[in-house]
């Protein structure tokens, strides 16, 4: 089965790197028009190069933006109908994982991490979906992680915005069903991104980056750490027409790590 995103326009946050990336160079792949937003703008432009090189009758757009401000994600948007026209595919994927000490956590920390992470979701949905639900078709995908199911110590706030995020993914799937919108999460386990090449080259103890993978995928119970691609893959089937009947659920992608299903 070819999965095929023709005539779509796809909005990707957090785009430019990473598994934004990947998901943004394999819609365009699939045959869609795909704006991402980021904030380096250097990262920007060599994700647009690639966009283009994927899918070069399409229109593709890089859009620099703070989505922490919420006057910056309604830029974002702008911008981003202005270039490829209205969304069709939202792929909220901003931000990494912040966590620490709960007590030393403040209350900056806490306002960030949920602007950036939650509230560029609500608001880039509020966006969008009047125009998905006007046509009768939409696709809402957020990405999540495997602690908004089974938070740990030290894990805010990062978990706790992934878990507002997972329930916000509930409440919208179940009111814009009918109308065609479908809403899921993707939660990630440990996928190699360049998050883990920062945290290697922090290490200096003479491994290879491949050995230093290798070794954090001996604890997981497929044995290995995943990819961007494998993310993107399944990014690509909820993006798409055969994933018709899936809304509301909140898929792990983690290798079997998580406790909780």
């Amino acid at each position: 089965m070819e999965l095929r995103l023709d005539g779509r326009n796809a909005l990707i946050t957090g785009g430019s790197r990473g598994l934004g990336r990947a998901m943004a160079e394999t819609f365009a792949q699939a045959g869609a028009a795909v704006a991402v937003v980021a904030r380096d703008r250097a990262q920007l432009a060599d994700t647009l190069a690639a966009l283009s090189a994927a899918n070069p009758d399409a229109k593709h757009a890089a859009i620099s933006a703070d989505l922490a401000d919420a006057t910056e994600v309604e830029r974002a948007h702008h911008e981003a109908v202005e270039a490829i026209g209205d969304i069709d595919i939202l792929v909220n994927n901003a931000g990494t994982s912040k966590a620490g000490p709960f007590l030393d956590l403040s209350d900056e920390d806490w306002s960030h991490d949920f602007n950036l992470k939650f509230f560029s979701a609500v608001r880039l949905s509020r966006a969008c979906i009047p125009h998905m639900r006007d046509q009768g078709w939409g696709r809402i995908l957020n990405t999540l992680n495997a602690a908004a199911k089974a938070p740990g110590a030290k894990t805010c706030p990062t978990s706790v915005a992934r878990a507002a995020g997972m329930a916000m993914t509930k409440s919208l799937a179940s009111e814009f069903a009918a109308d065609g919108v479908l809403v899921n999460a993707l939660n990630t386990g440990l996928l190699v991104t360049n998050q883990w090449k920062t945290k290697w080259e922090a290490t200096d103890d003479g491994q290879t980056f491949e050995q230093f993978i290798a070794k954090i995928g001996r604890g997981i119970p497929a044995g290995r750490m995943g990819d961007a691609q494998e993310f993107a893959n399944l990014a690509l089937f909820l993006a798409s027409d055969a994933a018709s009947y899936v809304t509301g659920t909140a898929i792990n992608i983690d290798g079997g790590l998580a406790p909780v299903v």
